[in-house]
C-alpha cells in the first residue's frame, strides 16, 4: 500500500468518526443531575435556594401548542422568612427551563 492510500484511508476514517460523533451527540439527552444543576443555577439568580428535587424518567408535556419530552421538579426557596416552592419542567435534551408553576 502506498503513503498516498494510507493517507487517503486515515483521512476517510477521521471523517466518519467527526461525522458519527456529531449524529450521537446531537440525539443524546442530557442526565436528569445536569438538568437540575442547571436549573438550580437559573433560580440562584434570583436568590438562595435551600432544596430541590427532580424525576429520573423523563415524561412528555405540551406548552404553548409544542410537545416536549421533559424532567419534572421542584425548587424551594426561602422568601421574607417562608419556604415557597416551585415546579418546574426542563427539557430532557439541553437541561433548559420549560416551565415554572408556584406551588400553593
Amino acid at each position: 500500500m502506498s503513503w498516498k492510500k494510507t493517507v487517503l484511508a486515515a483521512g476517510l476514517g477521521y471523517a466518519a468518526g467527526y461525522v458519527t460523533k456529531q449524529q450521537l451527540n446531537r440525539n443524546q439527552k442530557t442526565t436528569p443531575e445536569k438538568a437540575l444543576v442547571k436549573v438550580k443555577e437559573t433560580f440562584k439568580k434570583l436568590g438562595p435556594i435551600s432544596g430541590s428535587w427532580i424525576y429520573m424518567k423523563p415524561e412528555t408535556i405540551e406548552k404553548n401548542g409544542l410537545q416536549y419530552t421533559a424532567y419534572h421538579g421542584g425548587v424551594t426557596r426561602n422568601i421574607d422568612g417562608q419556604n415557597k416552592q416551585y415546579e418546574f419542567y426542563a427539557d430532557a435534551t439541553t437541561g433548559t427551563v420549560i416551565d415554572v408553576i408556584e406551588s400553593i
